[in-house]
């Protein structure tokens, strides 16, 4: 952060005057007031309602007897049809939330009367910096401020009476394509935030900030820099020693873009970092070693930022294994004696139980078929990783399980203290891996390391019986047992978050447009509601006027390019009376309708190098089903070099998210990638032709 953008800051903050203090205004969150949050059930202080983030309401007002006169009762549009997979906070009768490009919104809880708004106006081409939409997971509230995270890096704090900004500071470096999507967590009047960008080459950290004035307070790096210019911290000087190359020229990655969990009987923040860039160890370093701190658990003072201890679930991880998926804090009875616990239903297709004191692995087990690992050893923690699948070292293309979806990825969990139980998505997953025989990152790409794409017969030629398609279902897992207790059938491709409640119940959407309460000790289905589109977010119960309420953000970021994602707010209780309006008509059906294919094999196949590296982690369907981007074979830019290059060079979508790649794509590489889009839209029209399905 610059002086000036520190001094605008706490020049802001003192014209703002007693908006800081608690009890003058509105959001009046005290360290006293969240750590003792079940002597006041109906609000939801945290993105996680409590410090532990465990997503559990003591309310029970709504429960297994009569969930089945849940209604709608009221609702409130999102202007923006991306992503949404913030929770929201509830303080004092008024719902704070963010949606996607980080804007925040206010209502009034009882009838969903809008308060305020606030959008950051996140320039359009930032969305070509991150890998997943241009989400945000939520917002932190503070003596009287509503802190967010902007995916272009701010840190904003806002007064939560009128949504004006009290102050701003920068928290990423703008020359580098990181973004922010996480939700700030505030402990002992520090706002803390991570970043994102693990498949872009950057260098992942968390940082602290004074709640007050936005002044930086600490930084702590999670994978080491370049050793010429010294070490920030002896962790970092330790950590260096499990590298080799020249790892820093790509960042390393252990970014720190979701988890964190703060335990304020020991006051240590836990967060978990990403997994390394690029993706491929063999590029990263080519003496191997575990690549401390990627794909941890990392443990600090959260005064200071000092180092406590860490955890790494996937020692030099290769896979897409972030250990960033949410974490919780509880107390667990373990051999007949009180244990305080970190837990996480890992990427990795791990559960683990950690000492949340030492960080020992109390235990640890598979809740998917896990192919990357035999297992995880009892005593030294460590995995044992199956040589089959160490594409690096073989040179062979292979199919891991779990996939780089993961087994579990951002989704909230949520911990039911009364059953015991832990609630979250399983995902099985698998994904074709092969090393590349070169490895040349350029601007604006994402960095892997892999040969793309695996060969189409890699699943039949292994005789692999691993899922070709994701199969999401909701799990109940007991932590202590480390067993699962009751799963439903498959609801989807990928999981919601959930919300257990005093009630016996368990909330979760799908990505199918469902919105569904189970009974928490069984599974048993007792309520549905017709989204009209996907929810992947996690909810958040709260209390007012005598009445309890459920509140989700809908709007699944990832649906068929064209159709609405309906983006809303859905606010339920017993006997609502609001209805959504009619769903808008499906669009109509695709068209290939491609010119003929004439360039050479040799431009056809740079044109494939390019896409690869530039476009398909957003534009091919096959990653992770990025669906909500359109598949460029059914295109009518395709059809004319002048089209397609006003979009990717002169960007003219800039405003709704398409990145101008001027300076990083040549004219003469745009046209070889046009002709390669060319040649797979005339394949799939064959295909389709022939009765084939298109893939």
């Amino acid at each position: 952060m610059t002086n000036c953008a520190w001094i605008l800051g706490a020049a802001l903050a003192l014209a703002a005057g007693s908006t800081a203090q608690a009890g003058d205004s509105a959001a009046a969150v005290t360290a006293a007031r969240v750590s003792s949050a079940d002597a006041e059930p109906g609000q939801w202080f945290t993105v996680g309602r409590n410090y532990e983030e465990q997503r559990f309401s003591p309310l029970t007002s709504i429960n297994t007897d009569n969930v089945d006169r849940l209604r709608l009762a009221w609702y409130a549009d999102f202007d923006t049809n991306r992503g949404q997979e913030a929770t929201p906070l509830v303080v004092d009768g008024v719902i704070y939330l963010s949606t996607a490009w980080s804007k925040v919104e206010a209502f009034d809880a009882a009838t969903g009367r809008r308060l305020w708004t606030y959008d950051p106006k996140v320039p359009g081409e930032f969305a070509g910096r991150g890998c997943c939409d241009v989400v945000n997971r939520g917002v932190a509230a503070w003596q009287g401020r509503i802190y967010v995270g902007t995916y272009d890096g701010w840190l904003v704090a806002l007064d939560a009476k009128t949504g004006a900004v009290v102050w701003k500071t920068l928290t990423l470096d703008h020359g580098m394509p990181v973004t922010s999507t996480g939700a700030p967590r505030i402990i002992n009047g520090k706002v803390i935030i991570g970043n994102a960008g693990g498949e872009f080459g950057v260098r992942g950290y968390i940082s602290a900030f004074d709640a007050h004035t936005g002044k930086r307070l600490w930084r702590f790096h999670t994978v080491p820099g370049n050793p010429a210019k010294g070490f920030e911290t002896p962790q970092m000087k330790l950590a260096a020693s499990t590298w080799s190359g020249q790892w820093w020229k790509y960042g390393g990655g252990g970014t720190v873009w979701d988890g964190m969990v703060y335990d304020p009987t020991l006051n240590l923040l836990y967060f978990g970092t990403g997994n390394g860039s690029p993706w491929n160890r063999k590029y990263r370093g080519s003496g191997g070693g575990d690549n401390l701190f990627v794909a941890s658990i990392i443990a600090v003072n959260p005064d200071t930022g000092r180092y406590v201890w860490h955890y790494q679930q996937t020692p030099g991880e290769e896979w897409d294994y972030d250990a960033t998926s949410p974490l919780i804090v509880a107390t667990l009875n373990i051999a007949g004696k009180p244990r305080r616990v970190v837990m996480q239903a890992s990427k990795n297709g791990i559960f683990y139980v950690l000492d949340a004191r030492t960080g020992k692995m109390v235990s640890a087990k598979n809740f998917v078929p896990t192919s990357w690992t035999k297992g995880i050893d009892p005593v030294t923690g460590r995995p044992e990783i199956n040589p089959a699948d160490r594409y690096d070292i073989t040179g062979k293309a292979t199919i891991v399980e779990p996939g780089g979806q993961g087994a579990h990825s951002w989704h909230p969990a949520s911990y039911d203290p009364q059953t015991g139980l832990v609630y979250f998505s399983a995902i099985s997953t698998s994904m074709g891996v092969q090393s590349a025989d070169s490895f040349h990152p350029r601007p604006m790409s994402s960095i892997t390391g892999l040969a793309f794409p695996v060969p189409a017969s890699l699943y039949d030629d292994l005789k692999s019986k691993a899922p070709r398609t994701a199969i999401s279902r909701l799990v109940a897992w007991d932590p202590v047992k480390q067993q699962e207790a009751w799963q439903t059938p498959p609801l989807g491709t990928i999981g919601g978050g959930t919300l257990s409640t005093a009630g016996g119940l368990v909330f979760q959407g799908t990505n199918k447009g469902r919105f569904v309460a189970y009974r928490a000790d069984s599974g048993r289905q007792l309520w549905s509601f017709e989204a009209q589109t996907g929810v992947v977010a996690a909810a958040a119960a709260y209390e007012t006027g005598g009445e309890e309420y459920i509140a989700v953000e809908a709007g699944y970021g990832l649906v068929p390019f064209g159709m609405s994602n309906q983006s809303r707010l859905l606010v339920f209780k017993l006997n609502g009376t609001a209805s959504l309006p009619p769903a808008p008509p499906p669009p109509p059906p695709r068209v290939l309708n491609p010119p003929p294919s004439t360039a050479s094999k040799q431009v056809i196949a740079a044109g494939q190098d390019q896409f690869q590296s530039h476009c398909a982690v957003c534009h091919d369907t096959s990653y992770a089903n990025r669906d909500m981007f359109p598949d460029l074979r059914y295109s009518p830019a395709i059809n004319t070099p002048e089209v397609i290059r006003s979009i990717v060079l002169d960007g003219v979508m800039q405003a709704g998210g398409m990145a101008s790649f001027k300076g990083k794509v040549t004219p003469a590489q745009l046209e070889s990638i046009r002709a390669y889009l060319v040649e797979r839209a005339n394949q799939a029209k064959a295909a389709q032709a022939a009765g084939s399905p298109v893939r």
